[in-house]
């Protein structure tokens, strides 16, 4: 499964989740969603959007890892 691992990113940067939120102009809510790993898919343009405003690399915040459920 694919995780989003904004929680880090956010931190390194300093930034609050609210203040990503202004500067993608993506909801509070969607932003939760992905932070929370509730999210089923996210658009490249979004991820665009977040890597260009926290100024790293795809990869820096998407993680792969096993899925326990099999």
């Amino acid at each position: 499964m694919i995780r989003i691992d904004l929680d880090v990113m956010l931190a390194r940067r300093k930034m609050s989740l609210t203040e990503l939120s202004e500067r993608v102009g993506i909801t509070l809510a969607n932003l939760s969603v992905l932070k929370t790993g509730k999210a089923k898919a996210v658009r490249f343009s979004t991820l665009e959007a977040i890597c260009k405003a926290l100024n790293c690399q795809p990869g820096d915040i998407l993680v792969y890892e096993e899925d326990p459920h099999g």
